[in-house]
């Protein structure tokens, strides 16, 4: 990229896009190689045919590479003896875990194959990556995949080149985060993979879908898409079997992880005693007795350790108890322990699983290591982020500087001092002893009063005339610092609980008693020199690392590889500028170019320089002149100015390189276009010989075939002439013989036609004389039929008459079941008016309790206004005083609205009242057609009675009749002088039954006022109902009004407690009123049905006394016939 002839941040930008989009991810900036994530696999990049092209290569030969990088620190490190490190940084999701994963692959196959045994000494590295992700990695924001601890691994190699073994050394796991988190991120890998494990391990470790617990279910996000749990919990024990993990080790790891899990379900509540806690529920007690079986301690030791703390003091020890919320600190102090001292062990056991070589005094270093972080809220954990890549940074620009100086000197130049930004002021703010900010903050750990409020105030005072150090406006415990990559501020709200790093004593005694040696190894004995170092804090020990790990590398040769995320979706082809932009400022690569740039950063071996530039000077080459001196030329030759002549190399400004490309390139072009003009002379030369042997060979091939086409034409002439007369002589002939056929066909239709004529004449003869001997034949039949008919109409009608008959005897019975339904229509409105008589009790009830809860609550309002003039005489300051006065007033004006809304209800109650005095008067006038109609029926029933007795003396009589028909003529006369009787009865019959009709039209518009009335006073209930319900409401705002009275005066917590049970009392009644209308409305609902139902049987009864006259016309009809 120093090559560019525009080096500035848009051709930088430019350049990387460019590559980006053709799938080149590897750029080099001098020896700084920049790895681009293409989030994708790029196989043609990573498979062993690379492997092996770059093996042994130069840097620079072949295109940009993370292999090449890793074969010159090899090279390096075999030829000069001297060990070598690969600083790989970046931001989370740039690609640094995999790049370091491609790292340690090639020096695996650099290193060949030394380890004896099954598990050789480079797959144990390579399968430790897979556990250090599932236990140290974690999703963020920006990654689903993201480091949370730095790492560098030590690759140490015998004399022959051979890896004899290997180190890890891990920095700041967050340890926060197995207590905390935030959506959508998730927490460690391992608690997810453990949650997705086989059935019987489930029922081992009691547990269940992640969302059940509290350290996992504080972020949205359970499932991350192409991470499969289950697969991952198989691949992770398998990587525990490789690097050398034994079954019982793994399975007490895991016990540890579901016992972190269980611990977070532990909550607390207020004990009896102040500053007093107890477990909260069952369910908490279930998880602690939990996670006790699996750390196999004493569970009651282990509620006594998270809610109480022993105090030594010189009179002995105390033990006190502590709240909730220290209960609820001390158990996330437990889980992030026992979660870092696993992590530990993880990690120490992996080192001496794989083992080191004592004597290996040659290494390569592989640091995978969390780039500079800027996030809105930045808290303990970005500070010391920060705080590393800032020592990176400062040793980044050392190095390149460096390697430009000695270069300068070596090559004997003439060059000036190049500037570069030092942020040692940086460091200085953040670790200098005594007074800076870490030196700081363990200070105020060790005061237990301290809060971060009291920090804060310490730095804006010791800082602030400090040029890095800066306090926003709006904030009191916020901060800001200007590191080199920009502006970061901090909160300082939780610093002084995440830098405080000792274990509590109950914890450690009641961990390292544990059963389980697993346990108890990760909570040994405590000593003394211990004690005092286990009482450092997390900054101090992490600063005391960062320093030995800075001499690590002062010691050993650097390469840098910096990695980019080139868009924030983690989507392949996308490259967002200002994204890339910001990380190559952070990472130091535009200062890096800057700094190459401003002395000479292209470099040319004399022999490179004239083998590439000989043809600008062609002459000079003929002279046989030292290459030092050839090349003096060739630039004199071309007019550059400021170049510089060394030893063994030409050193070029920037883009002095750019312009002698450009005219070795107009040379090059030139020469090329007299070379293929002399080639394209030829080359048409015989093009055209080519062409003119072929265009002869083609005239006497087309003579040919033109000859043998006349030909052809010739012969078929003759042929179609002889087709010709052949089709004229076919067409007549079959002319001719349709003709023919025609006429044939003709004189044919002709004879048959005169043959159907003569035939059916002849036809028709013979059957005239046939008929004429059928019609006598079918009067006579006639006269037969209409005899039968007559003697069949008679017997048929004689069955009708039986039948209809038996229909009269049927509606006399009938008449009883008319007597039985009006039996029961008496009983049910003797049953209505009952019931309208519990009602009005009822109501005269409800008004008389709605009086006295009203006089109640009169009392009540009085008693509260006494004991709230009580409460102002007590109180001192005039706030209370106000705050007082303005409850009682709106108590008051919600008392008046209650009184109120009850005066409406007696409004209500009173209309509802009057509609129920209607209403019983409408049954009284109900009641009273109803016993008219009775009455009418009973005298339609004598009537019917009387007609039933002449019906079966007319049955008497017709029978008589039919027997002897002729010889009883003057019974006959006698019967039709009773019948004339009947039919006039049977006329007034018909009017009474008329009137009854009416009364019974009557009846039913009574009804319906009646139900209208019904209608009305369940909607008065409802609306009364509603207006009840907005009282509750009303008042269960009053109740929370008076609640926050009694937070504000504290002194008056019983005469408020005696309010709230005055206003539950008038809610239970008010409850009490609503169920007495719900019965009410219940029986309403109850006369209504009950009215319906006579409505139907009045109907019922109208419809047989019709049925009963439309028999007694139809037998009036017979009688008459």
């Amino acid at each position: 990229m120093t090559r560019l002839s525009y080096l500035h941040e848009p051709g930088v930008l430019d350049n990387l896009a460019v590559r980006y989009a053709k799938n080149i991810i590897y750029t080099y900036t001098g020896n700084i190689l920049i790895a681009i994530n293409p989030f994708q696999r790029l196989p043609n990049l990573v498979d062993a045919r690379t492997m092996e092209k770059y093996k042994g290569a130069n840097l620079g030969d072949l295109d940009p590479h993370v292999f090449a990088i890793a074969d010159v620190s090899y090279r390096q490190m075999i030829n000069e003896g001297k060990s070598n490190s690969i600083l790989v940084s970046g931001e989370s999701g740039a690609g640094k875990t995999e790049t370091t994963k491609l790292l340690m692959g090639y020096l695996a196959y650099l290193g060949g194959r030394s380890g004896t045994g099954e598990r050789t000494v480079e797959q144990q590295v390579l399968e430790s990556n897979p556990v250090l992700e599932a236990f140290g990695n974690a999703k963020t924001v920006r990654n689903n995949n993201s480091s949370r601890f730095g790492k560098f691994v030590e690759i140490q190699f015998d004399k022959s080149g051979k890896i004899s073994g290997a180190a890890i050394r891990t920095y700041l796991l967050e340890r926060s985060r197995v207590c905390q988190i935030n959506s959508p991120e998730r927490n460690y890998h391992c608690f997810y993979f453990l949650c997705a494990a086989p059935s019987e391990d489930l029922k081992k470790y009691k547990l269940g879908d992640p969302s059940l617990f509290h350290y996992l279910n504080q972020s949205a996000c359970i499932k991350v898409d192409g991470i499969n749990d289950a697969e991952e919990y198989l691949a992770t024990r398998k990587a525990m079997d490789t690097v050398g993990i034994t079954d019982q080790e793994q399975e007490a790891i895991f016990r540890v992880v579901a016992a972190v899990l269980h611990l977070g379900n532990i909550n607390f509540t207020k004990g009896r005693e102040a500053d007093s806690s107890i477990i909260k529920d069952d369910k908490s007690r279930f998880h602690l007795n939990t996670a006790g079986e699996l750390l196999m301690c004493d569970c009651e030791k282990l509620e006594n350790a998270l809610i109480k703390r022993e105090i030594n003091t010189p009179e002995g020890v105390i033990t006190t108890t502590v709240g909730p919320n220290s209960a609820t600190i001390s158990r996330d102090g437990l889980a992030k322990q026992i979660y870092s001292r696993l992590f530990d062990w993880l990690v120490n056991r992996i080192n001496a699983s794989i083992g080191q070589d004592p004597n290996s005094n040659k290494l390569i270093g592989v640091l995978d290591i969390y780039g500079f972080e800027s996030f809105k809220t930045n808290s303990f954990e970005q500070l010391c982020i920060n705080f590393t890549n800032e020592k990176l940074q400062q040793h980044f620009n050392q190095n390149v500087f460096k390697m430009e100086q000695e270069e300068y000197t070596r090559e004997q130049i003439n060059w000036s001092y190049i500037e570069f930004v030092d942020n040692q002021d940086v460091l200085d703010l953040i670790e200098r002893k005594p007074g800076g900010i870490i030196a700081l903050l363990d200070e105020a750990c060790m005061f237990p009063k301290s809060t971060h409020e009291t920090l804060s105030q310490k730095l804006y005072e010791k800082f602030k005339n400090h040029k890095r150090f800066t306090k926003p406006k709006l904030s009191r415990t916020a901060f800001t610092i200007q590191h080199y990559a920009g502006d970061v501020t901090y909160q300082s709200d939780q610093f002084l609980d995440k830098n405080k790093d000792y274990v509590v004593a109950e914890h450690q005694e009641l961990l390292n008693a544990s059963k389980c040696s697993f346990v108890s190894g990760l909570f040994p004995q405590a000593t003394e020199e211990n004690t005092k170092s286990s009482k450092s804090s997390i900054a101090t020990r992490f600063k005391i690392q960062l320093h030995e790990l800075m001499e690590t590398l002062s010691s050993t040769e650097p390469h840098y590889i910096r990695c980019i995320k080139p868009n924030s979706v983690l989507k392949p082809g996308i490259f967002e500028n200002t994204n890339v932009l910001q990380q190559l400022r952070c990472s130091g690569v535009l200062e890096a170019i800057r700094i190459s740039c401003a002395g000479y950063p292209t470099r040319k071996l004399f022999h490179d320089f004239l083998h590439r530039f000989r043809v600008l000077a062609p002459e000079i080459l003929k002279e046989k002149n030292d290459e030092k001196v050839s090349c003096q030329k060739v630039l004199d030759k071309m007019g550059l100015q400021g170049y510089q002549i060394g030893r063994t190399k030409v050193f070029l400004r920037a883009g002095q390189m750019a312009d002698l490309d450009a005219r070795r390139t107009e040379m090059r072009n030139n020469a090329a276009k007299g070379v293929q003009s002399q080639f394209r002379t030829h080359v048409a030369r015989e093009q055209f010989l080519v062409l003119r042997d072929t265009s002869i060979y083609l005239q006497s091939f087309v003579r040919a075939r033109l000859a043998c086409k006349q030909h052809e034409f010739l012969r078929q002439q003759a042929a179609a002439l002889r087709i010709q007369k052949n089709a004229r002589w076919y067409f007549a002939w079959k002319t001719y013989y349709q003709l023919r056929l025609s006429a044939i066909t003709l004189q044919a239709g002709l004879r048959s036609m005169a043959a159907r004529n003569e035939f059916t004449f002849r036809k028709k003869n013979k059957a005239s004389v046939h008929i004429q001997w059928r019609c006598h034949r079918d009067y006579s039949n006639y006269m037969n039929l209409k005899r039968a008919a007559l003697t069949y109409q008679c017997a048929w009608r004689r069955r009708v008459a039986r039948k209809e008959l038996r229909k009269l005897k049927l509606a006399a019975r009938d008449t009883q079941a008319l007597k039985v339904a009006k039996e029961k229509l008496e009983e049910r409105v003797e049953e209505l008016t009952s019931r309208l008589d519990r009602e009005k009790k009822l109501r005269a009830d409800l008004e008389k309790s709605k009086a006295d809860e009203v006089s109640k609550l009169k009392e009540a309002l009085h008693e509260m206004e006494q004991r709230v003039e009580e409460v102002k005489a007590m109180q001192e300051q005039e706030s209370a005083k106000k705050a007082v006065e303005e409850a009682l007033a709106q108590e008051r004006e919600k008392i008046s609205l209650l009184t109120t809304e009850i005066e409406g209800l007696k409004v209500l109650l009173v209309a509802e009242r009057e509609e129920n005095d209607k209403m019983k008067k409408a049954h009284a006038n109900a009641l009273e057609t109803n016993e008219e109609l009775n009455k009418e029926v009973s005298d339609a029933d004598e009537k019917i009675k009387q007609f039933s007795d002449t019906v079966r003396r007319l049955e008497g009589t017709v029978s008589e009749h039919e027997g002897l028909l002729l010889t009883e003529r003057q019974q006959n006369e006698a019967a039709n002088a009773a019948l004339a009787e009947s039919q006039a009865r049977n006329e007034a019959l018909v009017s009474k039954l008329e009137d009854a009709v009416k009364q019974n039209d009557l009846l039913h518009e009574a009804d319906q006022r009646f139900q209208e009335a019904t209608k009305n006073l369940e909607s008065s209930l409802t609306f009364e109902k509603q207006r009840h319900e907005a009282n509750l409401i009303e008042l269960a705002e009053a109740r929370e009004k008076i609640e926050e009275l009694q937070r504000e005066v504290g002194d008056t917590d019983e005469k408020f407690t005696l309010l709230q049970t005055s206003i539950q009392s008038v809610e239970e009644r008010l409850r009490e009123k609503d169920a007495l209308l719900t019965t009410e409305r219940l029986e309403s609902e109850a006369t209504k049905k009950s009215l319906n139902e006579s409505e139907d049987r009045n109907q019922d009864l109208l419809l047989k006394i019709e049925i009963a006259q439309k028999d007694i016309a139809h037998f009036q009809e017979t009688v008459r016939r």
